[in-house]
């Protein structure tokens, strides 16, 4: 029987004639048309979940979504998400700005080469603040608060990251800084199949046990090849890769490359400093197995979720140079290799 307090359900509207669809003539079309919007978000999202369900996913976390409040938050709740949906997510972090920040305070010279942050004694104490009793914490506790069960590691605990003394670009001694030579994944993969959410501190020791400071795009790359995961996804301030960099005249953001053509940017000297150890560690990850590798701009909120879980994409991706080596990952048209 009918509730007589209850207004008549109106006809729908007819299929094809360009209307969504409501049932109560008091509900607000624009309130409707909006929770719709959201459920094909979601329902565009089935496809990808169902891809890449139970496979482990590396993100190096960094830049600004490391020191804004809102980024910070939104990330660790995407990243939240993307455990509970069933994909297997490792955060692996550096934390350059808080390193910076804190070396300042204590009255620590920093200097760089070729990227990479010379890292001697004092500096190595301030790494270890910083990484250690700052950010890893920090991090864990914003996966913790979005409801995942993230847990802290350092690169050092179980042998996880085996390292040998670096070098600059033209041999410049680098102090404490290392090199990875082996990644041991047993307590990665037991924490992952325990169903935890595994935050990388990248410090890692030498053959003599000395703690070495780990540039974490080159850590993020090694872990991703020495655990087969299926994405490497790099958090940045920018928002890809560029040709002709700083020349506003010619600089075109590169959507989709090679691993081939990447390494030839790298070899010609293409590249800014800051970009080189990234683009290291995609070329060594995905010619070690890693089907894709990504450049996202972390300041973008959710760029994680659009990389993944839509079909537009955003940023760079980064192939194999094998045709038919990896299977496409638009259900479109691929995207154009360089956009303006």
């Amino acid at each position: 029987m009918s509730d007589a307090s209850t207004p008549p359900v109106p006809a729908s509207s007819t299929p094809g004639a360009g209307r969504r669809i409501t049932t109560a003539p008091d509900v607000s079309t624009a309130r409707v048309e909006l929770a719709q919007e959201k459920a094909a978000v979601l329902r565009e999202a089935l496809p990808w979940i169902t891809r890449f369900h139970g496979q482990t996913i590396v993100i190096k976390y960094g830049g600004n979504a490391m020191v804004d409040d809102q980024l910070k938050r939104s990330f660790a709740a995407d990243i939240a998400l993307l455990h509970f949906v069933g994909l297997k997510p490792v955060i692996v972090h550096g934390g350059g700005p808080q390193i910076s920040a804190l070396a300042d305070k204590l009255d620590v010279s920093s200097s760089f080469v070729g990227g990479l942050r010379v890292t001697d004694a004092p500096m190595m104490d301030v790494v270890r603040m910083a990484l250690l009793g700052q950010v890893n914490p920090e991090v864990v506790g914003l996966v913790q608060d979005a409801g995942a069960p993230g847990v802290g590691v350092a690169g050092t605990d179980a042998g996880l990251l085996q390292v040998r003394p670096a070098v600059g670009p033209e041999g410049e001694d680098l102090g404490f800084v290392g090199e990875v030579e082996h990644v041991d994944t047993a307590y990665l993969r037991e924490l992952l199949d325990d169903g935890f959410l595994p935050v990388v501190a990248t410090v890692g020791r030498d053959a003599d046990g000395i703690e070495r400071n780990v540039n974490a795009d080159l850590a993020a790359g090694a872990i991703a090849a020495a655990l087969g995961a299926s994405k490497l996804v790099y958090l940045t301030d920018v928002p890809g890769l560029y040709l002709d960099f700083g020349d506003p005249e010619k600089q075109a953001l590169v959507s989709e490359l090679s691993v081939d053509r990447l390494e030839g940017m790298l070899e010609r000297d293409e590249l800014h400093a800051g970009m080189r150890p990234k683009v290291r560690s995609i070329v060594g990850a995905v010619r070690e197995g890693v089907p894709q590798a990504h450049i996202l701009d972390g300041r973008v909120l959710h760029a994680v979720l659009i990389e993944i879980f839509t079909d537009e994409g955003v940023g760079t991706m980064v192939l194999p140079s094998v045709p038919g080596a990896v299977a496409p990952r638009r259900a479109e048209p691929a995207r154009s290799e360089v956009r303006a």
